[in-house]
């Protein structure tokens, strides 16, 4: 029996004027859609009207966010490394919702300088248990990623390697996705 597409939400974490999350992203979305049993949700928090300042009554934006992060059943994080950490645009978007993120998987490709953006990583690793999510081991990270794709525009290519590393994080994000929502459904 085929079970339904697994709902990955892909939330693109950096919301700078001029960010390269976009073409990072794009090569994600281009390689996670060639596999069937992936269902993708792209929320770039760039193009959403989150509030910074945390809100005592959520107004709509917040609400459909929400509702996109609880329809989810994995997620994976596209994130730069700035300063050593992750954006802050991603810290709010992540504190929004509460019981959402339980019990899901969350994996992560990043980006940046010399780090290729896993000090962003290993930081956002102590903050999803908090939620009761778990991260997933395997990343895809881009060091010095401005001079490992073509132009802006064009089709995104990185150097080899990238798409075995990604199609390891995806065969395990998609194990924890389907066996985390099968629990939570027997759970109810």
């Amino acid at each position: 029996m085929s079970e339904n597409p697994l709902r990955v939400a892909v939330i693109v974490g950096s919301t700078r004027e001029g960010r390269f999350g976009e073409v990072v992203a794009r090569w994600f979305v281009s390689r996670a859609a060639r596999r069937r049993e992936l269902e993708l949700d792209v929320v770039d928090l760039a193009a959403l009207d989150l509030p910074f300042v945390y809100p005592a009554e959520p107004d709509e934006s917040v609400r459909r966010f929400v509702e996109r992060i609880d329809r989810a059943d994995a997620f994976v994080v596209v994130t730069p490394e700035y300063n050593h950490g992750y954006p802050a645009s991603l810290k709010q978007a992540i504190d929004l919702p509460r019981h959402e993120w339980r019990r899901k998987p969350v994996a992560f490709v990043s980006y940046g300088g010399l780090g290729g953006g896993l000090r962003a990583v290993e930081q956002l690793r102590q903050v999803f248990p908090e939620l009761h999510a778990m991260t997933i081991r395997d990343v895809v990270s881009f060091h010095g990623a401005w001079g490992r794709f073509g132009e802006p525009e064009a089709d995104v290519e990185p150097t080899e390697g990238c798409d075995t590393a990604l199609d390891v994080m995806l065969d395990d994000l998609a194990w924890w996705g389907r066996a985390l929502r099968r629990a939570r459904k027997e759970q109810g």
